[in-house]
């Protein structure tokens, strides 16, 4: 269960990070100027592109298929972006990495049309490396994000690849990763990937991007790591509040749009590698029915009223649904936005029928709701906005529940 008391003291959570993640999450603004930087020194600031592409694949494992989903909900309709998994696996050989053995493969209609970018922070995938040279064989454009002098980073030369730079944490590595064949991914990672995807996908025409759209990114990246830092009192971090909300519950993630549906699917993924949580995604309104059955279930908040000849003695308090709303509502006023946090509201009075749907579910079976919105103008901020408040959540949660702290 959730140490509280652990949540109020800065020192024993920097004991307790024993690979940094905190550190990792508050440079994710530093990250985004670097990787500007970097890729303008890589030549993309001199691209000329002849055309918008058809499709747009992005490649790779983790953050990097994130970042893929990211682009696809800022690109909107106008041109189709695919994320793109692994489709098997093999064995590895003599490396421990899971992700050594994986393959990918192009879908049967990519050609000349298509831009492939792949994306890895190892770069020595050899399924990344067959794909590079799948898509030199289609005819496609090709952009690769990785560090320098690994394989993948000298397989896109070899196609005649762009080649991005993937920007590491600069936290120190873990003398020892507990699990050496799935380490923890950085958790800083995601911004390392959307970078350099977004300045590509924008100076090509692939999404529309404000100027200095992506510096601002990068300065609310760190005015959002000041709010939810560790010495922040945990009644005045919304990031802590919300780590102490989800103890002790199964998480439902819903979310309203492409933006929440992306910070919805990156919070699960985050919960399960730093919080060993299992959450269940989904966006409304199809969620209201693929998870109905699981208000009147063991878990729901009415569940087991009757059951008084249960031996509850040294039993520990049972797990129940915790539904969290992720939305996004632009405000108008720019003060507004600067004074409001994405914090829980009840329902609101604008809120769509699908929202009040899952309100009125959520209160029949007394299963509490709590909603979070992104209240900036720009998409990309929204996206910002509600990935560091859940990313920090999360982190925060498996700190504080860690039983070796």
């Amino acid at each position: 269960m959730l140490d509280d008391s652990l949540l109020d003291d800065p020192a024993a959570l920097q004991r307790a990070d024993r690979d940094h993640a905190l550190l990792a999450l508050a440079g994710s603004g530093a990250r985004v100027r670097t990787a500007l930087r970097l890729a303008d020194a890589a030549g993309l600031a001199r691209l000329q592109p002849d055309g918008r592409p058809r499709a747009v694949l992005v490649a790779g494992h983790g953050s990097a298929l994130t970042a893929g989903e990211a682009l696809a909900a800022l690109a909107g309709t106008a041109t189709l972006v695919q994320p793109l998994p692994a489709a098997d696996s093999r064995p590895a050989g003599g490396s421990s990495a899971f992700s050594t053995g994986l393959i990918w493969q192009l879908p049967g209609w990519v050609g000349p049309l298509d831009l492939l970018v792949i994306a890895s922070a190892d770069g020595y995938e050899q399924g990344l490396i067959a794909l590079a040279q799948q898509g030199y064989a289609r005819g496609c454009a090709i952009a690769v994000i990785c560090p320098e002098d690994r394989p993948l980073a000298e397989a896109a030369l070899q196609v005649r690849g762009l080649p991005l730079p993937y920007v590491p944490s600069a936290t120190e590595e873990p003398a020892e990763a507990p699990e050496p064949d799935l380490p923890a991914e950085d958790p800083g990672a995601l911004w390392a990937f959307l970078t350099p995807l977004l300045a590509l996908a924008a100076r090509i025409g692939v999404v529309p991007l404000a100027d200095r759209a992506l510096e601002q990114a990068a300065d609310l990246l760190d005015e959002l790591a000041v709010r939810h830092r560790p010495d922040a009192a945990a009644y005045l971090n919304p990031a802590k509040g919300l780590a102490a909300r989800l103890s002790g519950t199964v998480p439902l993630l819903w979310s309203e749009g492409p933006i929440a549906a992306v910070a919805a699917a990156r919070f699960a993924a985050m919960l399960a590698d730093r919080a060993g949580l299992p959450a269940l995604t989904g966006r409304l309104p199809q969620a209201l029915t693929a998870h109905r059955g699981m208000f009147a279930g063991r878990l729901g908040g009415g569940a087991d009223p009757d059951d008084f000849f249960r031996d509850r003695v040294d039993e520990p308090d049972p797990f129940t649904l915790q539904v969290l709303l992720l939305r996004h509502v632009p405000l108008e006023e720019a003060a507004d936005q600067e004074q409001l946090p994405p914090e829980a509201v009840p329902e609101p009075a604008s809120a769509t029928p699908s929202v009040r749907r899952a309100h009125r579910l959520a209160a029949n079976h007394d299963v509490r709701l709590t909603e979070y919105t992104g209240i900036r103008q720009e998409p990309l901020e929204a996206l910002v906005e509600l990935v560091v408040l859940t990313d920090f959540a999360a982190v925060y949660l498996g700190l504080a529940a860690d039983p070796g702290h």
